[in-house]
């Protein structure tokens, strides 16, 4: 016998499965589908990994249960040292000062700089143990399963699509009608080739370095982005734990051969290259945390809908991770979709309409661009060692912090307040 839901929901990843809880707790009943079993994501050991989550992404977690369910907290982002150049400045400044070096050009981010609108702040963002956030979302699922939320897994799906929507073929048997499928397969998303939209990419000829280290001082919440000659070298602070009280997420990106060749140094000599590029009030750092190597790209969907289909996530778009901005895309996209959908359905209207889908995709796909853009150029201008370019980065990092309504909106846009 054929079930019906109203959304299926192809992948169970943060994006997927948070919106499955998003739209479960708003009354649709939803069917969401993960071909692995979904205690494979979780596991007893140090993971190497963590999410830097704007306000927003918060906001969205907390909306559907998930947040509640973080079993360690999440550290706050108080302050963030942006620096262009190779030198680290002496004893940490005030966050109200901006330094001016000759030989480096720094930016600083702090208290001042939060959105007065938005008293109950802690700070620009958040970080989270990757492990932290898959236990969290393994157990909101499980927390809402049930009548409004139908969970598959371990199981693949057959989707064919018709005039009122599509019927989903489980592997194991069962089958259902839904009236809307929202693909968050992430970047290689077969519902996305299924539906023959035209995917766009930009490679960078670089590889990521995702690690997580100890240090002797506390970070006091502070963030570190350094763009050095062979690339971005990120510090960003991790919650204590009894084995490390002092502990940070590294986030280094480089060339692909420097990065393949820095990924397989020997312990030693790999912890001696990260404390040649850490802020010094961190004091010494020992890695603690697995290696992760990534080849770094962008991409970005030419349409976010198609016929009764939805694409959010990486399975729309995918960043270069220097603004760390790649998954509080993928929540902005919840975010919206779910608003668009539980208003249609509170309407009594058809979830799946082409109408609904195509507002979905015209209140994100812009600013989503938008976005996608200032990463690239990012990535283009601070990669570039030329004499010229570094004149100009740091001219215009002097008049980002002189131009204050620029900077309040590009930091509220980057916290997802916008």
């Amino acid at each position: 016998m054929m079930k019906t839901v109203n959304i299926c929901i192809n992948g169970a990843g943060p994006v997927g499965a948070t919106l499955a809880c998003v739209l479960a707790r708003a009354g649709l009943r939803v069917l969401i589908i993960e071909r692995s079993p979904l205690e494979a994501a979780i596991g007893p050991h140090l993971d190497g990994r963590a999410y830097a989550l704007s306000e927003g992404s918060r906001r969205v977690l907390a909306q559907s249960g998930v947040w509640s369910h973080l079993p360690n907290g999440a550290q706050p982002i108080k302050e963030i040292s942006v620096i262009d150049g190779r030198d680290v400045t002496g004893p940490r400044p005030n966050v109200a000062r901006i330094l001016t070096r000759i030989g480096t050009r720094s930016l600083i981010f702090g208290a001042q700089d939060l959105p007065d609108n938005e008293a109950e702040l802690q700070g620009f963002g958040w970080m989270v143990e990757a492990m932290d956030l898959r236990r969290a979302l393994h157990d909101a699922l499980r927390h809402h399963a049930g009548p409004n939320l139908i969970i598959a897994a371990p199981d693949q799906a057959r989707f064919t699509f018709d005039d009122d929507g599509a019927i989903i073929a489980l592997t194991s048997g069962a089958q259902y009608r839904a009236q809307l499928v929202v693909a968050a397969e992430g970047r290689q998303s077969p519902l996305r080739k299924q539906a023959g939209i035209p995917l766009t990419r930009l490679a960078y000829q670089q590889n990521g370095i995702v690690t997580i280290i100890a240090h002797e001082n506390a970070h006091d919440g502070t963030a570190l982005e350094r763009f050095l000659p062979d690339g971005p070298f990120a510090r960003l602070p991790l919650i204590s734990t009894d084995a490390a009280p002092h502990r940070s997420a590294i986030v280094w990106a480089a060339p692909a051969a420097r990065a393949h060749y820095l990924h397989a140094l020997p312990d030693e000599t790999f912890k001696r290259e990260i404390n040649a590029r850490l802020d010094k009030h961190v004091g010494a750092a020992t890695p603690v945390g697995r290696r992760w190597l990534y080849p770094l790209s962008a991409q970005y969907a030419q349409k976010y809908v198609s016929h009764r289909l939805a694409l959010i996530g990486d399975a729309a778009h995918g960043l270069h991770p220097i603004a760390g901005q790649g998954l509080n895309m993928g929540f902005r996209d919840i975010k919206i979709l779910s608003e668009v959908l539980v208003n249609a359905f509170e309407k009594g209207q058809d979830p799946g309409r082409d109408d609904v889908l195509k507002l979905y995709q015209r209140l994100t796909r812009p600013d989503n661009m938008a976005m996608l853009l200032t990463c690239d150029i990012m990535e283009r201008v601070f990669a570039s060692r030329h004499p010229a370019m570094q004149i100009l980065r740091r001219v215009g990092m002097r008049g980002f912090e002189k131009a204050t309504p620029l900077r309040a909106r590009f930091i509220r846009r980057t916290m997802g307040l916008l």
